[in-house]
């Protein structure tokens, strides 16, 4: 338990990566709540309550709610 870096310690680029990979998975959740919350509810598959919670999960929830969470064009909630 006592290999953990501090920040500090961490060196530049490794900030650098650390502080990208934390924008994109900021900003995916955002844009995924936001589609979320515009979308009417018979363009989104299953509750929005649920798919509210599960963008939250780092990367994996705002590309599943991209990739399974809406529904179709036609309005189809399969």
């Amino acid at each position: 338990m006592g290999d953990h870096k501090r920040w500090r310690d961490l060196t530049g680029p490794q900030r650098t990566a650390i502080g990208t990979a934390a924008s994109v998975q900021l900003l995916l959740a955002a844009a995924a709540w936001w589609d979320l919350a515009h979308r009417p509810v018979t363009q989104v598959r299953g509750p929005k309550w649920m798919w509210a919670l599960v963008i939250g999960v780092n990367f994996v929830g705002p590309v599943l709610y991209f990739a399974r969470g809406r529904a179709t064009t036609t309005g189809q909630r399969a």
